[in-house]
């Protein structure tokens, strides 16, 4: 657990404009005793939305690995007994917003990331095509952002999505980023059941501890992460 700023404030030249309070939510009994006791409520509500997020996770896992052929369970299995984190992100105003972003452009690192947006202010953008587009706030609509695991489980059918938070001059936000994490040590790739003569292997096998260590060495606005672990032909 902790309560930070910015991503990486030894090698990037701008740093964020966020704080954000880090919490690791599974398994729950290990992990509440050292959240935050502050409001009285903290505890209980997020544990229940933990719980929740992570039984909706488990879900699109299973629509996913059913659109690509493989069985219901594929990708629940292949990610073995996954991690779950949160950030409670806040975005205060910013007095000068072209000189920053709450986070830069980047993609995640994790299987799935689930986002509950605050319903006030627009912040997140999606890039499509070339173009940021701008992600407008639902009520009572959470936002799904597939990660690098799911673009190479799936042997680049489904893709991770570059995005940025960006800030506001004259209000502050609030979000709230739950991870799916697979477990360190399973071992990562393509399907094989995506691979062949007509779709050869685009990313080479590693494990999930591979991967993010060389994810946290970077920059976050660097190129693609998995690019480092594509198949050389």
């Amino acid at each position: 657990m902790r309560l930070s700023t910015s991503f990486n404030v030894r090698k990037e030249t701008v740093h964020n404009w966020r704080d954000y309070l880090r919490l690791h939510c599974y398994p729950l009994e290990q992990f509440v005793p050292d959240w935050p006791p502050n409001p009285p409520p903290f505890r209980d509500i997020m544990s229940d939305y933990c719980k929740e997020v992570r039984d909706l996770g488990f879900r699109l896992y299973a629509a996913i690995s059913e659109s690509l052929g493989l069985e219901e369970d594929y990708i629940k299995k292949v990610l073995g007994e996954q991690e779950q984190h949160m950030a409670v992100n806040f975005y205060p105003k910013c007095p000068s917003p072209e000189l920053t972003y709450g986070l830069p452009a980047h993609t995640d690192p994790n299987a799935l990331t689930i986002l509950l947006m605050d319903e006030q202010v627009a912040g997140l953008q999606v890039l499509k095509e070339g173009k940021w587009i701008a992600v407008n706030p639902r009520p009572n609509a959470l936002v799904i952002n597939l990660g690098d695991q799911l673009q190479a489980l799936s042997n680049g059918r489904y893709k991770s999505v570059w995005h940025r938070a960006v800030v506001n001059s004259d209000r502050a936000r609030m979000s709230i980023a739950s991870f799916l994490c697979p477990c360190n040590s399973v071992t990562l790739g393509p399907a094989e059941k995506l691979i062949g003569e007509e779709s050869p292997a685009v990313y080479r096998n590693y494990t999930y501890d591979e991967y993010y260590k060389k994810f946290w060495s970077r920059n976050l606005d660097q190129e693609h992460c998995l690019e480092l672990f594509r198949t050389k032909l």
